[in-house]
């Protein structure tokens, strides 16, 4: 279960990153002191000193952080590596928006102008631009501190079918060093001052360029369960099944359905609100509720449990809402591992990579990434 965004403090490296004293869980909790009971059990508050969250003698879980050893600090990126695969070089970003290479291209392409052009949170370019595109019918185009392309359209005005068609010709076009790692189609409905994003957003992702994880689980027979946006990521490569959830309440709710009747393998489930809804928008208060709401379900998930399940949370970059800016952070992640049949209260200590969690699930099945040292043995 990936926390979007829960980083744990900065990485050596934070500061060529611009990221210098990022925490983003040891922020928001010094910042709102949110009770945090369940995850406090787990050894949240043992994984580094916290003010407001101390440690507990005795973790239910084992608990550690891990670093990003790939060049990034990107959705991508982060859980690529925690399946096993390393990035060498960081996708493309465009914190000034699309040069004209792309964008002259683009609109030819398209047949239409655009509007925005520029980084944005897309709440709020819709606010901001959705009456003139109901207008004009240009659609929106804007971009984030993630590799990604982001066009918007009110469904009455560009159809669903057209938005997708217009995001698949940016697909094909952003190649070589424009390849982002993501084109997203985010249609909106409603009226100037209420317009509101609908369930059919859809990603436009690069494949993984080599096997990952989830590609060796499902070749052995094994289930690959993505939960919200976890399939987009991976472009459905490795996936088996795919659970639709579009915020962290659905996200956990197919979670814990997928726990009363999944086959042995895999659920790896994406908490999407942590990143998009509170850490870029720099909200400290939001993130420290969405902990609590999390927090209060954790037992509901623990119930759901067999014996010989594994819950593990984790992250898979920062974004610290008391930062300046609306980037993501250069930080470590959080490890939290709960089984009833394993050992409670195992230092993790710093792992050097995320593929350590995926070299973990691979052990356990009996199988082998290229990449990251398994953490089984601590836990059995």
């Amino acid at each position: 279960m990936v926390l979007d965004s829960a980083g744990i403090g900065e990485m050596p490296d934070a500061a060529a990153w611009g990221d210098s004293g990022s925490d983003t869980i040891g922020h928001v909790v010094a910042a709102e002191r949110p009770r945090l009971p369940s995850l406090r059990k787990l050894g949240l508050g043992n994984i580094h000193p916290m003010a407001f969250l101390p440690p507990v003698p005795d973790p239910e879980g084992a608990f550690g952080k891990a670093a990003i050893y790939s060049n990034g600090k990107d959705t991508t990126v982060g859980h690529w590596e925690m399946t096993g695969l390393v990035t060498p070089m960081p996708f493309p970003t465009y914190p000034n928006g699309f040069p004209d290479r792309i964008l002259i291209p683009f609109q030819r392409a398209i047949g239409r102008n655009v509007l925005g052009n520029k980084a944005a949170s897309g709440t709020e370019i819709i606010r901001e631009l959705g009456g003139e595109h109901v207008r004009t019918g240009k659609p929106i185009l804007y971009t984030s501190a993630d590799s990604v392309f982001q066009v918007a359209a009110h469904e009455e005005v560009i159809p669903l079918e057209e938005l997708y068609r217009i995001c698949l010709v940016a697909r094909q076009l952003l190649d070589g060093p424009d390849r982002v790692g993501r084109v997203i189609a985010r249609p909106f409905v409603g009226e100037p001052g209420s317009f509101k994003r609908t369930g059919n957003r859809k990603d436009f992702a690069i494949p993984p360029p080599d096997k990952t994880l989830l590609d060796h689980l499902k070749n052995a027979g094994l289930a690959t369960i993505g939960v919200g946006k976890i399939p987009s990521i991976f472009d459905f490569v490795g996936i088996s099944e795919h659970l639709e959830a579009h915020d962290n309440s659905q996200s956990i709710d197919q979670t814990i359905r997928a726990l009363g009747g999944a086959p042995e393998g895999l659920i790896f489930a994406n908490l999407v609100d942590f990143d998009m809804l509170w850490g870029h928008r720099r909200d400290s208060r939001g993130y420290a509720q969405a902990l609590e709401s999390l927090d209060r379900r954790i037992p509901e998930i623990q119930r759901a449990m067999q014996r010989d399940d594994c819950l593990m949370i984790t992250a898979d970059h920062g974004c610290d809402p008391t930062y300046p800016g609306s980037d993501h952070t250069r930080e470590y992640v959080p490890i939290l591992a709960y089984s009833k049949g394993l050992v409670g209260g195992v230092n993790l200590g710093i792992r050097s990579t995320l593929a350590d969690m995926g070299q973990t699930i691979a052990e356990n099945f009996g199988l082998h990434l290229s990449f990251g040292t398994s953490f089984l043995k601590d836990l059995v």
